[in-house]
């Protein structure tokens, strides 16, 4: 019922156009009360002021356009709907520098991320043009680590875990951990996990938090092994038909969104951590020296294959940054 109601409001944007403006529905895979999901509503706000009007945004969390992340990039570029807030990990089979930010520990900070973003953007602007759409602006992810049923902070325990991972990257280094690893989308993890297939989880606090991951998985292990990226983008086709004044507002709105986006994360691990804590909770900061010796060394060949498959270009961004 919620996509027929989503697929009604895209239908209906052509009437409410001419009564109120163009209508741009956002779509984005993961819940309103993630970091990205946030930042969907600052933005729509934006815009909103910004073009009196003259463009409206509607947020389409928690997959409601029927989109999963791998899907949103030919979505957009076949204007089958106007925008969506992408998780760059998924779509790094279309264009690996997407996946630049979802390598592991090559950014261990909030600077050293957004030294990569800043050097990178280039790149990604350039990747997402060649699939017809704009990039507006980038949400950072805080630090994904591992939620589990039991501990997992040596490498025998993480060897037994039958682990979700949202990347190729992240299946191979926990597959060469002894992991049985598997990329699955965010919205196919809840019977997955209800039936006991998945037993684990690579996720941030902030995306697990916001689908209560905690009702099947009360542990969570910080390993810190990338803050990833997802990206807003709208049709090429939709923005070249803007005039100037109108892409200078959603550009506006879209740098305040992206400031605002990376000020958040400052602080997010910690609001998560409680919120995790309040619903019982385990987090464990620490794992044993040998666990993140071996995470390091298949973190470090995941990202030598990773370099070999972008080619030149990706591997000077990771020189430079």
């Amino acid at each position: 019922m919620r996509i027929a109601i989503a697929l009604l409001l895209v239908a209906a944007a052509p009437v409410l156009a001419h009564q109120h403006g163009e209508q741009w529905a956002l779509a984005n895979e993961y819940p309103a009360t993630s970091l990205p999901g946030e930042g969907d509503e600052a933005f729509a706000k934006l815009v909103a002021d910004e073009t009196q009007g003259g463009i409206s945004v509607v947020t389409m969390p928690d997959g409601k356009m029927g989109y999963k992340s791998r899907d949103q990039l030919k979505a957009v570029a076949d204007g089958k709907v106007a925008m969506a807030d992408t998780f760059g990990g998924a779509i790094a089979d279309a264009e690996p520098v997407f996946g630049l930010a979802s390598l592991p520990f090559i950014a261990p900070t909030i600077a050293d991320a957004r030294a990569l973003y800043d050097a990178a953007r280039p790149s990604y602007e350039a990747a997402f043009e060649r699939h017809n759409q704009k990039l507006l602006y980038a949400t950072p992810w805080p630090p994904s680590g591992l939620w589990t049923k039991v501990p997992a902070d040596t490498v025998e325990a993480v060897a037994k875990l039958r682990i979700r991972t949202y990347d190729k990257t992240g299946t191979d280094v926990f597959t060469h951990l002894g992991a049985k690893a598997a990329v699955v989308s965010f919205n196919d993890l809840a019977p997955k996990l209800a039936s006991g297939e998945i037993d684990a989880v690579l996720s941030s606090g902030d995306g697990g938090a916001g689908r209560k991951l905690w009702e099947h998985l009360p542990r969570f292990t910080e390993i810190n092994y990338a803050i990833p990226l997802s990206f807003t983008t709208v049709n090429l086709d939709r923005w070249s038909a803007l005039d100037d004044a109108t892409r200078a507002g959603i550009l506006k709105a879209a740098s305040e969104v992206e400031a605002r986006q990376w000020k958040a994360l400052e602080a997010r691990l910690e609001q998560n951590y409680a919120r995790m804590r309040a619903q019982g909770m385990t987090i464990s900061t620490q794992v044993t020296p040998g666990l993140r010796q071996r995470l390091r060394e298949e973190g470090r060949d995941a990202t030598i294959e990773w370099a070999q498959r972008a080619g030149p270009e990706a591997r000077e961004i990771l020189e430079r940054r």
